[in-house]
């Protein structure tokens, strides 16, 4: 039994490799008693800011075995999206690079799904659901208890060989199998990410204020920016990539070989001109199977509003 699930565990590996995943870990599923008081504490210092959505499902979200009845590994996978392209202008606002290419929640899910039909072809029935940020499930932990990597000072998952730009995916299964363990935290007395947050979201080591933070301001955020972003937004339009470029681990970082993630041309061209005048024809255009849909063109519109108010203030 011990072998077999050795087996399977190297089979999970080797498959999610040749569907171009980074890595893959693997832990056992239970209710992740480190995270409870932490989750608690986060929420009802209202670092979620208006991410209600952050407060349902709480035992779900610390529980993989209530997602799927029955679960007893949570496959943890990385998918690579680091871009050597950058946007032309350096005047242009900025756009988070993960956002370059099309959506990961569908380029990643199309995987995962091969990846559970293959597991089925090769091993037999197997009960299990595949998440891609969008369900209550806390990938960083579970990546981190699969030896992914460790939750960094900024809250990213951080791995010595490859950095911090990857997804997070997982897929929860009704199969038991060989467990990774955690690896050693590699964040040292380094406090980079901790000084160049533009806002200060970072308000401790391993702790984020979400409400703080640029990428909720400019994504999640759904009514006016608030003023106290005024002049901290360091040209950032959506997301924001500043605790992840300067942490050394990612120079460790290297390109992503995915297709569906190279930016369009017109995208990385864009002068910041041409930002101020955005249509939404050009936005549907440019954007079509992108992340920043996400913002809608009224949010991103709203955005770069934002930024140019502060350049003339």
């Amino acid at each position: 039994m011990k072998d077999q699930r050795a087996q399977y565990s190297q089979l999970i590996k080797k498959e999610a490799k040749s569907l171009g995943f980074l890595s893959c870990g693997i832990a056992k599923a239970g209710f992740l008693a480190d995270e409870a008081p932490k989750l608690e504490q986060w929420l009802q210092e209202g670092r979620h800011g208006k991410m209600h959505y952050m407060e349902n499902h709480f035992d779900k979200r610390l529980d993989p075995t209530l997602l799927v009845p029955g679960a007893k590994s949570v496959v943890s996978l990385l998918l690579n999206y680091h871009a050597e392209e950058k946007q032309e202008d350096p005047n242009a606002p900025k756009i988070a690079s993960y956002a370059f290419g099309q959506d990961y929640h569908h380029v990643i899910k199309g995987k995962l799904k091969i990846l559970l039909s293959r597991l089925k072809e090769s091993i037999g029935e197997i009960e299990g659901r595949v998440f891609v940020d969008s369900a209550p499930v806390m990938d960083k932990a579970w990546a981190a208890k699969a030896g992914l990597g460790w939750i960094g000072k900024n809250t990213n998952l951080i791995s010595k060989q490859v950095g911090s730009f990857f997804f997070i995916a997982e897929m929860i299964i009704d199969l038991e199998l060989a467990y990774d363990l955690p690896v050693a935290d590699h964040c040292g007395s380094c406090t980079a990410c901790i000084d160049a947050c533009p806002t200060e979201a970072l308000i401790a080591p391993y702790q984020i204020d979400g409400s703080k933070c640029i990428s909720y301001a400019t994504i999640e955020l759904k009514e006016a920016i608030p003023s106290s972003f005024k002049d901290k937004m360091d040209g950032w339009m959506f997301g924001c990539d500043v605790c992840q470029t300067v942490c050394p681990w990612n120079r460790f970082a290297t390109p992503h070989q995915e297709a569906a993630f190279q930016p369009k041309g017109e995208l990385l061209e864009l002068t910041a001109k041409d930002w101020q005048e955005l249509t939404e024809e050009t936005f549907q255009r440019v954007f079509q199977k992108s992340a920043v849909k996400r913002a809608k063109y009224t949010g991103l519109k709203r955005n770069i509003r934002f930024l140019d108010s502060s350049k003339s203030s």
